[in-house]
């Protein structure tokens, strides 16, 4: 029954990350990207804020703030501005396809600062998951190379680094702490987006209030918890592999509630992405290839199997 719970999780996870890719279509239209970016994180920290009490959140130890700012820049801050400015023009199912290739820049970071190694698979399936983003992004502008779409495309790199200046915060804090504070630390960065926020919140509109409460509170917070959750308690590579679902389901979402259609380089593009990705991820049960990053979408991570709020 717990494996079923597990999986059940996952696949929450999996729909509510999905979802957050047209969400953001609809909020941005309302509050802008910098608004937006702001409002979303706001909710997400004062829903991490009630819960921390609960969870027994601790204080991060001094030493930990370098780290822990690099996470509230990248992860947070830049992730969200970039992606929402990227999809004020690539549909959101198609800015999912870009977003999978994150795990590339992750490895790569963790190679040159972290000192881990990196297996030839990885190199062979950065190289592919790059050709794909590169062919989404071509395909976004024709002949030429869409600046959107590479907006998008910095944002992956921003989530790449992210995960990897987090790694070692995991090794001392729960996810769930790890995300709190960059998520808190997010949100103090981008104060300065309060008079765009304010000069749009007249004007967005029901739809877009209503969907950026949505991506703070479902894809920001319940996202995580349903993750932590089935990351406990299954092996992580089944884990990490139910995000490979991601992009199909955004580009569905994103096609029944917005009408998105991508074109046919997009589909393509996106599929010899999430080859590439699912390539430099396998791990064959022989080797003894080290960690170098973590798959993810949306930017919270799995808590490790001890962490009590995942249980």
């Amino acid at each position: 029954m717990g494996s079923y719970r597990a999986r059940a999780a996952l696949l929450l996870t999996v729909v509510l990350w999905a979802s957050a890719f047209p969400a953001i279509q609809v909020s941005v239209a309302g509050y802008g990207w910098a608004g937006l970016a702001l409002f979303r994180l706001a909710i997400a920290s004062a829903a991490l804020a009630t819960a921390a009490p609960l969870v027994k959140v601790r204080r991060p130890a001094m030493r930990d703030l370098p780290p822990i700012g690099v996470s509230a820049v990248t992860g947070m801050a830049a992730y969200q501005l970039l992606l929402n400015w990227g999809e004020l023009r690539v549909p959101g199912g198609t800015a999912s396809l870009i977003v999978v290739t994150n795990p590339v820049y992750s490895a790569i970071i963790a190679v040159l600062f972290l000192g881990e190694r990196i297996a030839s698979r990885q190199v062979i399936g950065g190289v592919v998951a790059l050709g794909g983003g590169a062919a989404i992004a071509a395909g976004q502008g024709g002949l030429r190379f869409e600046r959107y779409a590479l907006v998008v495309l910095a944002a992956a790199v921003a989530l790449g680094t992210y995960h990897a200046a987090i790694k070692p915060l995991l090794s001392r804090y729960t996810g769930l702490e790890v995300t709190a504070y960059a998520t808190w630390a997010g949100t103090l960065l981008l104060l300065p987006a309060i008079p765009a926020l304010a000069h749009a919140w007249p004007h967005a509109g029901k739809q877009a209030i209503v969907a950026t409460v949505f991506l703070g509170l479902a894809p920001s917070a319940l996202g995580f918890v349903a993750w932590g959750y089935g990351v406990a308690r299954l092996p992580v590579t089944v884990a990490t592999g139910s995000l490979f679902l991601i992009p199909p389901i955004a580009v569905l979402i994103g096609y029944v509630w917005l009408g998105d259609k991508p074109s046919l380089i997009e589909l393509i593009g996106g599929a010899i992405a999430l080859a590439g990705v699912a390539f430099a991820s396998h791990r064959p049960s022989t080797a003894t290839v080290p960690e170098t990053g973590i798959t993810n979408v949306e930017p919270a991570q799995a808590p490790p199997a001890r962490a009590p709020s995942a249980r």
